[in-house]
């Protein structure tokens, strides 16, 4: 039976390592119920570490060789690539991301389950994509970032097309994990008149504005989480309202949600004031990132105490997603997410 339990709002960040989609599907529905209104389908087997899945892709691009190497999430040394000597950029041609085929073969298990009655009806099925210059700068050496972006991009939107096109809009929910760009590009100086954020916000915008208008489009705004610690600690909340203002100039629909993490030890005001100044569109959710399986409820209560002197409609989420915890803590943390829901 599918919980129906009354409280705020729960957003599942994504990347849930269990084993697979169906037992993501079922763990959270069976405790969460109506409180979730977007389901994952987490990060089983290879997909695990968010886009670590990339480097198959890219060992079989056409027209790429080896020029480097680079540790990614988790210990993993990956090949950085360049485009292959007297080849152009243009000539480089991917093949199969992954992502439509995952989420093509998630859709038709979420549906099964639906018609069982162990999913809601009126909950929807959440894909969450990395941006492309994500992608790029984990996968290519400097020199190439910026010639090889376009047309990861064009690849990556072909697959969100595709996405789009089979699976029913009402029944779908398309998350973008703006990560790197937040704690990398950002928070850098160095990094920032490379890759300055006016141009990072018209990447998200070609991404955001790519989304057919009756799907729900989501913003997480990442900071990390290698070893439950940011890449880079967030210095308050002020970056991401920026970022997210700027995203409801640029982007051309309704955001139909926006994630800000919430770092462990801050229950400050210094942290949320800036959340004085957030201007919510009509029709956005805001959910904030309080929930930290270390201290349970009752630090999730602190900082949600916190954060209500700002702002008092917000949903509950933890502060990135769950893909490098050990599957045997998942069941306690989605309990956590319904407790928290419903005592905040």
């Amino acid at each position: 039976m599918t919980a129906n339990q009354k409280g705020r709002s729960v957003l599942l960040v994504g990347s849930v390592p269990l084993s697979s989609a169906e037992e993501v599907f079922e763990a959270v529905s069976s405790q969460l119920g109506t409180l979730a209104k977007r389901i994952p389908d987490g990060e089983t087997g290879p997909r695990l570490l968010w886009i670590v899945c990339q480097g198959e892709p890219m060992k079989n691009a056409q027209g790429l060789e080896v020029g480097g190497e680079r540790q990614l999430q988790g210990g993993i040394r990956n090949p950085r690539y360049k485009v292959k000597e007297g080849l152009k950029p243009e000539d480089v041609r991917f093949g199969r991301l992954g992502y439509a085929d995952n989420a093509l073969k998630s859709y038709k298990i979420f549906k099964r389950l639906q018609g069982l009655g162990k999913i809601p009806a009126n909950v929807r099925f959440q894909v969450c994509l990395p941006t492309p210059l994500a992608v790029v700068y984990a996968f290519f050496i400097a020199s190439e970032v910026w010639r090889i972006w376009p047309f990861y991009e064009r690849r990556l939107l072909e697959e969100l097309d595709e996405i789009t096109r089979t699976i029913p809009h009402s029944d779908l929910a398309i998350q973008i994990d703006i990560a790197t760009e937040m704690h990398t590009f950002l928070e850098v100086p160095e990094l920032q008149k490379d890759y300055p954020i006016d141009e990072l916000v018209e990447a998200f915008a070609r991404l955001g504005n790519h989304v057919p208008a009756d799907v729900e489009l989501g913003i997480h705004l990442c900071y990390g989480d290698p070893g439950h610690k940011h890449v880079r600690e967030p210095t308050d909340t002020g970056r991401m309202v920026d970022v997210y203002h700027r995203l409801t100039t640029a982007i051309h629909r309704t955001i139909t949600w926006v994630h800000m993490p919430v770092p462990r030890d801050r229950h400050d005001d210094p942290y949320f004031s800036p959340l004085r100044d957030l201007r919510l569109k009509s029709g956005t959710e805001l959910y904030l990132g309080l929930i930290h399986l270390t201290d349970g409820i009752e630090g999730a209560k602190r900082r949600a105490a916190a954060a209500k002197r700002v702002v008092s409609d917000f949903g509950v989420a933890t502060e990135c997603g769950f893909g490098r915890r050990p599957p045997e803590t998942i069941p306690e943390l989605i309990r956590l997410h319904r407790a928290v829901a419903q005592q905040i």
